[in-house]
């Protein structure tokens, strides 16, 4: 199985929405760290399993979408806790709409959460 990985940092904020979060109740920002691993068997006519430009450009657009957002006022949370589990899931439904490659079977983001915590959704394409 072949894979590309390609990671990028940014921040945004957020506060938890759950009964008794603590702290995390209280709007804070997070240096996040997100890693997107791509992976298939077979490779294009050019060698490659995907662009590792277009990569870039859709991992760039989805965190422009994100950075300095407070993820609970954006249409994508509304009504769910803005877990590290949850923005993992959208971010990966938002990166993968810009990716056009048909090799690529699977697709995990990684989500780094300040240095301490994070979390991955991993799903077939």
């Amino acid at each position: 199985m072949y894979e590309v990985t390609v990671t990028k940092p940014f921040v945004a904020q957020h506060y938890l929405t759950v009964p008794n979060p603590g702290p995390e109740g209280e709007l804070h920002s997070h240096r996040y760290g997100v890693t997107i691993h791509l992976r298939g068997e077979s490779l294009n006519e050019f060698g490659y399993l995907v662009d590792i430009d277009r990569v870039r450009e859709s991992l760039d657009n989805t965190i422009a979408h994100y950075r300095d957002e407070t993820l609970n006022d954006l249409p994508e949370f509304e009504g769910v806790n803005p877990s590290v589990e949850h923005f993992s899931r959208l971010f990966c439904d938002r990166v993968l709409d810009e990716i056009d490659a048909p090799e690529i079977i699977e697709i995990e983001v990684a989500i780094q959460e300040d240095n301490d915590a994070g979390a991955s959704f991993e799903r077939s394409v």
